[in-house]
């Protein structure tokens, strides 16, 4: 074995190796807890200094992580910094930044690239690069080998490129950074070998891949099956709308069958980071193949409806009441992209926001987990969640559930409530209640 590899693992082995975060959002914090906890030191960097003055007083940004695990990693041995010059520092480089899209809807790498770039200068043999952001196949061996050879350094040997896809689910009660299996693809066996030692010296179940390739069309397997099926009950739920069916019902009845059936649920379109996202990395490198991935572009064009179609619910509510939209008060309940959490990202809560307010509603939201409305690089609202009281319900002409928190009271909502748009399926069936 190359000594600069077998140099690397014994340090990870022993847990002398230090490990840098880079971007330290939803991905890269927990990851970075993590790896504190688990007996490394790890360096944390974020280009936002407001992250860093955060973590560096013990206090969390995202309310499914707590301020006491903050504390805990500080005194576990983590660091934060701006200061891309520590790079040299890490034996251990892992790109945790975000992979948005373009306007134009194409893959946007900008994060991606910026980083190693600012990396690069303080880049030095015997380091781990891992890149976790999820993005096409072909981005590991394309955008960031070249790179990191244009140092003068051979990836494999004097240096190990490794990309293992993020498995990050904010809210999940049953799965944690430690318990979910971390798939690894290595550029070459030495990579493979040292991404492995890695990740399982702080992940429970490591499963490698042959290459990196593998690794990233994994992820966007992973997330486009859900998308897939996502969009075929939202399709199911228009239909059964048109027979007059309640389509929950209908799979709830349909869950109870033990095998080779899994249960979907429809809503007013797909939110988070990587749902709606993923399947326009893979059709845009599809094109380069000359492929067109029909199957998977249906499913997004559904998707992506699916919040036209809400709103055509509400006016069409509204209009049997003698109310059109403009000028009527809309209630939004729930603004995060799913239940339970305050992530905001991709939400169509917000899309719906913006489609009711072009049509002239007057709108207001009630978000617990969004307290006040952040800033959006798409979306500009000057909001604060209203409370949810008795009196409160009664003066709103629509009540639209958007995001279905288990914190919500929905008794209360729906016997004081003049008009609910449900798109969630967790009201009852009165004459006030619309599904959409």
């Amino acid at each position: 074995m190359d000594s600069i590899a077998k140099n690397l693992l014994e340090k990870i082995a022993n847990k002398s190796a230090v490990i840098g975060v880079f971007g330290l959002g939803y991905v890269g914090l927990p990851l970075a807890i993590r790896f504190a906890g688990a007996g490394f030191p790890v360096i944390g960097f974020d280009i936002d200094k407001e992250k860093i003055a955060a973590i560096e007083s013990g206090r969390s940004y995202f309310r499914h992580i707590d301020d006491a695990k903050i504390k805990s990693a500080l005194c576990s041995g983590l660091s934060v910094t701006t200061d891309f010059t520590k790079v040299g520092a890490a034996d251990a480089l892992i790109i945790c930044v975000p992979t948005p899209l373009t306007k134009s809807r194409e893959p946007d790498l900008g994060f991606v690239i910026s980083t190693v770039e600012m990396m690069l200068p303080h880049i030095r043999a015997g380091q781990l690069v891992s890149l976790e952001s999820t993005t096409y196949p072909g981005t590991t061996e394309e955008e960031l080998l070249p790179r990191l050879e244009s140092r003068g350094l051979i990836v494999g040997q004097d240096i190990f490129l490794v990309y293992s896809p993020e498995r990050e689910d904010p809210g999940n009660q049953e799965f944690e950074t430690r318990t979910i299996p971390k798939i690894c693809g290595g550029q070459t066996e030495s990579c493979r070998n040292v991404g492995q030692a890695l990740y399982s010296g702080a992940i429970d179940q490591v499963v490698m891949v042959s290459s990196p390739r593998v690794a990233e069309l994994t992820k966007l397997l992973e997330n486009i099956h859900r998308a897939v099926n996502i969009g075929l009950v939202n399709e199911m739920k228009i239909v059964a709308d048109r027979m007059g069916i309640d389509i929950h019902e209908v799979i709830g009845a349909a869950a109870t069958k033990p095998f080779g059936f899994t249960p979907y649920y429809p809503g007013p379109g797909l939110g988070g980071h990587c749902i709606p996202i993923d399947p326009f990395y893979l059709t845009w490198k599809a094109r380069e193949y000359g492929l067109n991935t029909r199957f998977i572009e249906l499913a997004g064009e559904v998707n992506t409806a699916m919040p036209e179609w809400v709103i055509a619910k509400v006016s069409a509510a509204l209009n049997e009441r003698c109310l059109p939209i403009k000028g009527s008060r809309v209630l939004i309940l729930g603004i995060a992209y799913k239940k339970n959490i305050d992530d905001m990202r991709e939400s169509p809560s917000v899309e719906l926001m913006q489609l009711l307010s072009d049509r002239g509603a007057l709108i207001d939201y009630a978000d617990p987990y969004v307290p006040v409305f952040p800033p959006m690089r798409k979306y500009h609202f000057d909001l604060q969640s209203v409370e949810l009281t008795e009196e409160m319900i009664a003066t709103y002409d629509c009540v639209l559930l958007a995001t279905n928190h288990d914190c919500f009271d929905y008794p209360m909502i729906e016997k004081h409530a003049r008009l609910i748009v449900d798109t969630r399926g967790r009201f009852g069936n009165a004459k006030h209640i619309v599904k959409a």
